[in-house]
């Protein structure tokens, strides 16, 4: 997809969805667009992306600007993502159901292991991050909530994706994948073939496909099929032993079962 097809893509909808407010969904483009890509950006930086009139466009920000959703500079000619955005995210993860069911499984996973613990979410192909429990260890990873990866590169998006059948997956995602690290498995039928043993075993790992230095482990939370949320647990390779493997893996299906308790009448 090109920069300038969010901004045709609203047009598009909104004239054959028939319910969908152009104003409305410029606006939410334009945020996902900001969501995305942090720190401020120029008027025609903006422009460029998302292909809107650059009048409406300036108009658009001006309002988002005065009502706290987008920020600009001292020259008031950047613009980046504003803290009524923070507001409304932070309300997703204190509303969530599943989020508060799993507060004590992370907990204990983090106890149990010493190793950082993440709780995430499938959106559309990528996974994003809705719980963290640090590392106890002073060499640690470390992930932010709400931060966003794409799936086929993280453990927890492998295990999610996994859930799906083969063809499920071929339909959501491009024959060529995105490579953020030398490792990462850049071709859709290598990953679909990946997802088998991951169905197998229960578990997908993530070796050093998202950031060099870490591998990953995951397990998929089944309270839906397919599956929504899963949780990981993330070692630096310098620390990983066979043994501390193996103990990482036992207890990740532990959480996995108390999880799916917690969350058998969501």
């Amino acid at each position: 997809m090109s920069a300038a097809a969010p901004g045709r893509a609203a047009e598009s909808g909104a004239a054959q969805g028939g319910g969908q407010v152009k104003s409305a969904v410029r606006t939410v483009e334009l945020l996902e667009y900001f969501a995305g890509r942090p720190g401020m950006h120029s008027l025609a930086a903006v422009q460029e992306a998302v292909g809107y009139p650059k009048s409406s466009l300036y108009m658009l920000l001006r309002t988002l600007v005065e009502l706290g959703w987008v920020e600009t500079d001292a020259t008031g000619t950047r613009y980046g993502i504003g803290v009524r955005a923070l507001l409304v995210g932070t309300s997703y993860i204190d509303g969530d159901e599943v989020v508060a069911a799993a507060r004590p499984t992370l907990d204990r996973l983090s106890d149990d292991t010493t190793e950082t613990i993440h709780l995430a979410r499938l959106d559309g192909t990528n996974v994003v991050y809705l719980a963290t429990r640090q590392s106890q260890h002073y060499l640690r990873p470390f992930t932010r909530v709400g931060r966003r990866l794409p799936a086929h590169s993280t453990a927890l998006g492998k295990a999610l994706l996994a859930t799906y059948s083969d063809e499920q997956v071929r339909s959501m995602l491009p024959e060529s994948l995105h490579r953020l690290t030398e490792n990462t498995v850049t071709d859709r039928e290598k990953l679909i073939e990946e997802l088998h043993t991951v169905r197998a075993q229960g578990y997908a790992v993530d070796r050093e496909e998202a950031t060099l230095g870490l591998r990953c482990f995951s397990v998929a939370i089944p309270y839906r099929t397919p599956a929504r949320d899963a949780i990981s647990c993330t070692v630096p390779v310098a620390r990983l032993t066979p043994a501390h493997e193996q103990m990482i893996k036992d207890a990740l299906f532990h959480a996995r079962d108390r999880l799916t308790l917690a969350t058998r009448r969501l």
